[in-house]
């Protein structure tokens, strides 16, 4: 039976294989991480997360999954979805409504159908429950059972949460079931950069989310204040039998008249992209909740954006691009584990991490992908695009806006000449393959290097003049130094 239900859930595996993987993405990927008192850090257990980047005659579709509890939803997810999609569901003639309808049915079919493949295991689960008698010292016979409980229960717990998008006829698609991310970063017809988070985690720090739930007779007071609901932050997720089949065994969800945890998408676009140059990013929350760990969660979309367009501007592929993220974060995660300072106590560990980036109408040139800008980014109310002339720090605690998504960034036209830097209250956010630390983000190649001089030296970019006369007057006496320093 167990080998069965294997089969089952293993069935769509072999056709995607054939199918195009996209070239104009890249994906990168680090597994969880525990640190200890050394910090040195140990993997807790396999890589949960999942993701697929396809590319047909008709459209091109990505996705990222972040599994937990074990990676088998996140893998039937990654798996089933692509079947539901791109065996002729879609073509160019479906309207932004077709497109959104199918894109739901394709959640719907894909966890029902997930559920189909657990239904054996379940049912011998609440059989083997009505033998375990209560209050009698165990048996062999009961040891046995207990043992068969808990292998089904490690066959069939366990959700995800996923993020997937598409492009049809040149506009894009956002589902969202959880607590992922997108960005979308583009120049604006004025020349200027806009990058938009598209949608909202699934949380109960959504409001939306609350007053959903507070239809069907939840307490969102009680929510808000719970924040965890069966282990997990999110108020959707795919799979996770026991939030969807024994919600009234769950104190918090109780009283709900209806299911209250739901993998329904959160779907919006479609959005055009002609004309668009820029980039797209998937982000499972493994990736998010590390940043936020070690540098507050105040912008984490200003430092990954950052990242990811000095990456793209230096790196010679976008699996590079990507992978060179993905350590970035985890190497600021662990030096704020390591540093002792007042972030360390919120990274003792991170769940995996995945980066998927997707480049629009960028080309690839001198090794580098273009253009490149820099970026700030601003909560505003939605989709109203915001001109900013000078580039200045975020306060460091800015109000909380009413509705943050989608964010809006804006940042110099591609005109300006690329020397704007990046401002951050956090850190300096620089490439991880450069050594520079003024946190510019872009720099022209060629003939704007700085050339050496008749001796051979580069002239400095700082005058010190004044500090090395100041620091030469200060400590002359007694030390026999002149006040007359400076590079020889």
């Amino acid at each position: 039976m167990a080998a069965q239900r294997s089969s089952l859930m293993q069935s769509h595996q072999s056709w995607t294989d054939d199918l195009p993987l996209c070239q104009l993405c890249g994906v990168g990927s680090a597994p969880n991480c525990v640190y200890g008192p050394d910090g040195k850090g140990t993997q807790s257990h396999p890589n949960e997360d999942g993701h697929f980047c396809f590319s047909t005659d008709c459209c091109f579709l990505y996705g990222v999954f972040n599994g937990y509890d074990g990676s088998r939803v996140a893998s039937f997810v990654s798996q089933r979805l692509t079947a539901e999609l791109l065996l002729g569901q879609l073509s160019t003639g479906h309207t932004d409504a077709d497109v959104r309808r199918i894109l739901s049915q394709a959640f719907d079919v894909v966890e029902k159908s997930y559920f189909e493949t657990i239904d054996d295991a379940l049912a011998e689960k609440a059989n083997l429950q009505t033998q375990l008698p209560e209050g009698v010292y165990p048996s062999a016979q009961t040891q046995k059972i207990a043992e068969r409980l808990k292998a089904l229960e490690q066959e069939v717990s366990g959700g995800a949460t996923a993020i997937v998008a598409l492009i049809l006829n040149d506009k894009l698609y956002i589902a969202n079931v959880g607590t992922n991310r997108a960005l979308l970063c583009k120049t604006t017809s004025d020349g200027q950069n806009q990058v938009i988070q598209i949608g909202r985690a699934h949380t109960t720090d959504n409001d939306d989310e609350l007053s959903r739930l507070a239809q069907l007779g939840l307490d969102p007071v009680r929510l808000r204040q719970t924040g965890l609901i069966s282990g997990q932050s999110s108020t959707r997720r795919i799979g996770d039998y026991k939030v969807k089949f024994y919600h009234t065994d769950i104190d918090v969800l109780s009283a709900a008249k209806q299911k209250p945890i739901i993998s329904e998408p959160e779907i919006h676009g479609g959005q055009s992209l002609e004309g668009v140059t820029g980039f797209l990013l998937l982000m499972s929350e493994g990736l998010i909740k590390a940043l936020e760990s070690a540098h507050g969660p105040e912008q984490v979309n200003q430092e990954i954006v950052a990242m990811v367009a000095a990456e793209l501007a230096q790196q010679s592929s976008l699996e590079a691009a990507a992978q060179s993220v993905v350590e970035r974060v985890k190497r600021l995660h662990h030096d704020a584990y390591v540093s002792g300072r007042q972030r360390a106590p919120h990274c003792g560990r991170h769940e995996d991490m995945t980066l998927l980036i997707r480049v629009v109408n960028y080309t690839l040139a001198d090794g580098s992908l273009t253009p490149t800008q820099a970026v700030i980014i601003l909560p505003l109310t939605p989709l109203i695009p915001l001109t900013i002339n000078t580039l200045q720090p975020r306060s460091p605690d800015p109000a909380p806006p009413s509705d943050p998504a989608p964010l809006c960034v804006c940042a110099p036209p591609l005109s300006q000449s690329p020397t704007a830097t990046l401002q951050s209250t956090n850190t300096h956010t620089q490439s991880s393959s450069s050594s520079s630390g003024d946190g510019s983000l872009f720099r022209q190649r060629g003939s704007q290097a700085a050339q050496p001089d008749e001796t051979g030296r580069v002239p400095p970019y700082v005058d010190f003049t004044q500090f090395y006369r100041l620091w030469g007057s200060d400590h002359s006496e007694g030390q026999g130094l002149s006040g007359d320093l400076g590079p020889q």
